[in-house]
């Protein structure tokens, strides 16, 4: 049964017209019912076809029938009446309409897993329902008592050590004391966590809470391989979203100048060759970034109020509110995936003379206007610029021909 958010919706007002399809208010996993009960209860009225998740709640929820008449037949029996075969709750039904799919830009229809293993992206791993309903209430409450820091576009809490944005790094040296008691509990089911191996001993000692306003996302990067252990937990509550991964080949990937390992998804340095896929992360689900995932593939949420999944749209919610767990990292990454690490500089340097762009393109008189200041002037010919990325020094530097300086004087 489909977990995600549905595109059906209840009718409103006055208007109840019979569909096949029932909105089920006071019904779903939060108040005990599995879909699969939910799908044999209402099965003897008839043919069910898919039972959904109305919403983020976990207690409403849309039950698909292939006939009209049977969607009829269940609303008038169990419409704000005990159902035996549900332990005797009493659910509030109304029929359900069909939204129309919103139109989405066409480069943004992929493939979208449910689970970790239909992703393949080695060392990535997704738990459902890792934590209740109760526990997600409880820890919302408790980071919500506390101060939040904003950032430009999301509120953020840092404990065990601060996170620091400009570097993106944190200063070891700097402990702002043991994780917050209402983590505790989390922590401890960590332990058991697939993929973990032999690591089990290693304990957590750096989370970062960020608040994420409907529509907001989170730019492609991979976590500073010298700032964090292999393992990084994120916890997903109160909202759902879609985690993007790419991958770039060996060599095509440029060190971009404003993080070593933080680009801009429309980046005109980085090669537009890359293996991308994604994940949807409902509430409650916690994933593992280790390995492989962790060190050589860019994550990164898209800024944007409604996602794609196939032919369907999945609307955010008002907030997500991510928990990510960290290991502070004793001594230099040492792992094989050198081409992103900065643990490893004799190796990045080694790769300075590939990652040197050298592309003579040429720019319009627009572009160019537009990109450097409205009061240049420029002829109504092409200049052809040669963009270099000096990755130890993270300069860019934009080398143009002298007869364009010109007209910058």
């Amino acid at each position: 049964m489909n977990m995600m958010n549905s595109r059906f919706s209840r009718h409103t007002g006055l208007k109840n017209e019979p569909t096949p399809n029932l909105f089920v208010a006071n019904c779903g996993p939060a108040v005990g019912m599995s879909f699969d009960n939910i799908e044999s209860a209402f099965g003897i009225f008839g043919k069910v076809v898919g039972v959904h998740a109305a919403d983020e709640t976990g207690t409403r929820v849309i039950v698909c029938f292939s006939e009209v008449n049977a969607a009829q037949a269940a609303f008038k029996a169990l419409n704000s009446l005990p159902c035996a075969d549900l332990g005797g709750r009493i659910m509030h039904i109304r029929y359900s309409v069909l939204r129309p799919l919103q139109k989405v830009h066409k480069d943004v229809l992929f493939p979208v897993s449910l689970l970790a293993s239909d992703l393949g992206i080695p060392g990535i791993y997704l738990v459902h329902d890792f934590i209740t309903v109760e526990e997600e209430k409880r820890l919302l409450a408790e980071v919500d008592n506390r101060q939040w820091r904003s950032l430009s576009k999301r509120r953020v809490q840092h404990y065990g050590y601060e996170f620091l944005y400009e570097t993106r790094n944190v200063d070891s040296k700097h402990c702002l004391g043991e994780l917050p008691s209402f983590v505790s509990n989390i922590l401890q089911k960590i332990l058991s966590f697939p993929g973990l191996g032999g690591d089990q001993n290693k304990e957590m000692d750096q989370l970062t809470v960020n608040e994420y306003p409907c529509g907001v996302g989170l730019s492609p990067h991979i976590d500073t391989h010298s700032a964090f252990d292999e393992f990084i937990f994120s916890l997903s509550t109160a909202g759902p979203c879609i985690m993007e991964f790419r991958r770039y080949p060996e060599g095509t990937w440029c060190h971009p100048t404003a993080s070593v390992n933080e680009i801009h998804e429309d980046s005109p340095l980085l090669s537009s060759n890359f293996t991308r896929k994604a994940i949807f992360l409902p509430p409650r689900s916690m994933l593992l970034m280790s390995g492989e995932g962790r060190y050589a593939w860019h994550h990164y949420i898209r800024h944007r109020k409604v996602d794609p999944v196939g032919e369907k749209a999945i609307r955010r919610s008002s907030r997500r509110v991510s928990f990510t767990f960290r290991k502070v990292r004793e001594g230099p990454c040492c792992c094989p995936y050198k081409q992103y690490c900065d643990s490893q500089p004799e190796c990045r340097n080694q790769q300075v003379k590939q990652n040197i762009v050298q592309s003579s393109l040429p720019l319009k008189r627009s572009s160019l206007s537009n990109r450097y200041s409205p009061n240049i002037k420029v002829s109504n010919h092409d200049y052809p610029v040669t963009t270099c990325v000096l990755i130890g020094l993270k300069i860019r530097c934009t080398i143009m021909k002298a007869d364009f300086y010109n007209h910058l004087s």
